[in-house]
């Protein structure tokens, strides 16, 4: 299976039935951090409306690039695979400095959630941090290994947290972070995390992002 095939059943996979309601549910940030802490990621989604635009555009993106994943390397992170190491079970495989994920900024990158999830409350920013080294996941279950969780736990600590003490007091109930098992994500074969932060001020965001919020809005 390609990875533009992967991704278009991935797509597929993660359409719900719209019940009475769903497109207007909005989650507050109580509403994330119980979903994030019970791990029911499938609940998080684009409104029904939004996911008709993105199929749209992912359609346009595949014709034209051949996949997400190459759409994304190649204009987005501007990351080249390895040629001879990269493959359709693998997703594309990286030139890395450090083999530990974030523990070197040269083989990760954050950057806005192009399209992000409309049922967040709108004080609520969506980031992704991609990353060229592979995070541990159990085999069984697709869900972070505890080493690999207290490893992305200390990075978003020094990148988010650290930075949001110097805006002001709660720092740390401003940031969250998951990372979607396989069958939910959009873009297979590239690692990324999801971080969400609120309330935080949109030149923040740009430190953080290396975009400014008409890029961001653009994207």
């Amino acid at each position: 299976m390609s990875w533009s095939q992967a991704e278009v059943d991935s797509s597929r996979s993660k359409q719900r039935e719209i019940l009475p309601g769903d497109e207007t549910k909005v989650f507050s940030w109580a509403d994330v951090t119980g979903v994030i802490e019970t791990n029911r990621l499938d609940v998080f989604r684009r409104q029904p409306s939004e996911r008709v635009v993105y199929k749209a555009w992912c359609k346009d993106i595949i014709a034209a690039y051949g996949s997400i994943t190459a759409y994304m390397c190649a204009e987005r992170l501007r990351w080249t695979p390895l040629p001879n190491a990269s493959a359709e079970e693998t997703g594309p495989v990286f030139d890395y400095h450090d083999a530990t994920p974030f523990a070197d900024p040269r083989d990760y990158r954050i950057l806005p959630n192009d399209w992000p999830y409309g049922s967040f409350e709108p004080d609520i920013t969506h980031l992704i941090v991609w990353s060229k080294s592979r995070i541990a996941t159990d085999p069984e279950h697709g869900v972070v290994t505890p080493e690999s969780r207290e490893l992305i736990d200390a990075f978003v600590e020094k990148t988010f947290v650290k930075r949001l003490e110097l805006e002001g007091p709660d720092a740390s109930e401003k940031v969250l972070w998951f990372k979607n098992w396989g069958a939910l994500q959009s873009v297979r074969g590239l690692e990324h995390i999801h971080v969400l932060v609120r309330e935080v001020p949109d030149g923040v965001v740009e430190e953080w992002t290396g975009e400014t919020k008409n890029r961001m809005n653009a994207a």
